[in-house]
């Protein structure tokens, strides 16, 4: 069985290589490897949801949640100062990389790196970034974010982008079901950018 991004342990060759990707304006160079998610270049997705969502101000808590190598958690380091950021993924061989990848930024110090289980389950987000792993499967998919969209603060918004072709219309149907109030806040490149909160 061929191994995916989300696969804890990779076992491919980690044939490290170096990328450049624009965060927000600002060209920065990354670390990635074989065996992680878009090992080659910044996704079509990724790049969706950060063109068309602003960059938060002040001091918030942030998710980046499936971080892979750290693309969201360092655009929002580097561009947002004050945020105090918690870096998930169950990839082992990508969040080695988002750790070196942050310390070459400068923002080591405001991203705490980890697997899902090592989070303190009281924290709570302001916002929760993600380019969620669809290819985990609809249950999967749903088990993860019924985790941790309840652990938005009452005001907090989670934005999330997900191919039109791999369900993202169905994606906010479930979760306008679930009780969220969930909108299409753009569209681009088959992508849809979904902002998801709580219920006035």
């Amino acid at each position: 069985m061929p191994e995916h991004y989300f696969t804890a342990r990779p076992e491919a060759a980690e044939r490290r290589q170096t990328i450049t990707a624009e965060l927000w304006g600002r060209t920065v160079r990354l670390s990635t490897a074989a065996g992680v998610f878009s090992a080659d270049g910044l996704d079509r997705g990724t790049a969706v949801l950060l063109r068309s969502s602003p960059i938060p101000a002040g001091s918030p808590d942030l998710l980046d949640l499936g971080c892979g190598y750290g693309v969201i958690a360092l655009g929002l380091a580097v561009h947002c100062r004050g945020a105090r950021i918690d870096a998930v993924d169950v990839n082992e061989r990508a969040l080695a990389l988002c750790r070196d990848n942050a310390a070459a930024l400068g923002v080591a110090d405001r991203i705490t790196v980890g697997r899902p289980d090592q989070v303190d389950p009281t924290r709570r987000y302001d916002e929760i970034w993600s380019n969620p792993p669809i290819r985990i499967g609809k249950r999967a998919l749903h088990e993860l974010l019924s985790s941790w969209l309840p652990r938005l603060k009452p005001a907090g918004t989670a934005r999330l982008v997900v191919a039109r072709n791999l369900g993202a219309d169905t994606l906010q149907a479930w979760l306008i079901g679930q009780g969220y109030d969930c909108v299409r806040a753009s569209s681009a490149k088959g992508f849809r950018v979904l902002t998801v909160s709580r219920p006035a």
